[in-house]
């Protein structure tokens, strides 16, 4: 008799890149907290000595806790780092056309510290505090020799 084996093939993909729009917080039959967003991720290059911007857009779903999670911190222009699965999408428009789009389904987001100009924090109490991101220098400011 013959085993059958069964593989769970999943396509991880990993995009760098900035929100294009400000995430949507929703929640779908049964409660289940879902997060949608797009990510700008641009390819630059050099053609016959200029510079050549190639953006590409994703939609990103994020699900259950670390969508509400998220929905706190992300918004429109945050760079971020998105891993997760592609996942294809079909449905049926309201002429009857059936549709179909690719997303990333998010396992993780992270914050691209690179990209941030400055942080601003809540503080417990509620107020805010803005502190600017400062590059820091590992030279002492005087050579003591």
């Amino acid at each position: 008799m013959k085993e059958e084996c069964y593989v769970a093939y999943k396509s991880p993909i990993t995009v760098t890149g900035n929100i294009s729009q400000d995430p949507q917080l929703n929640e779908v039959a049964g409660g289940t907290p879902k997060l949608t967003f797009s990510v700008a991720s641009n390819h630059r290059y050099m053609k016959d000595g200029e510079w050549v911007d190639n953006p590409s857009f994703f939609n990103v779903v994020v699900w259950r806790q670390t969508a509400e999670q998220a929905a706190k911190f992300l918004e429109k222009g945050l760079g971020v780092i998105v891993t997760g699965r592609l996942e294809q999408r079909s449905w049926r428009d309201n002429d009857d056309n059936p549709r179909s789009t690719v997303e990333i389904v998010a396992d993780d987001i992270a914050i691209n510290v690179w990209a941030l100009d400055d942080i601003t924090r809540r503080s417990k109490s509620g107020s805010q505090s803005s502190a600017a991101a400062k590059p820091v220098s590992s030279a002492p400011a005087e050579d003591p020799w």
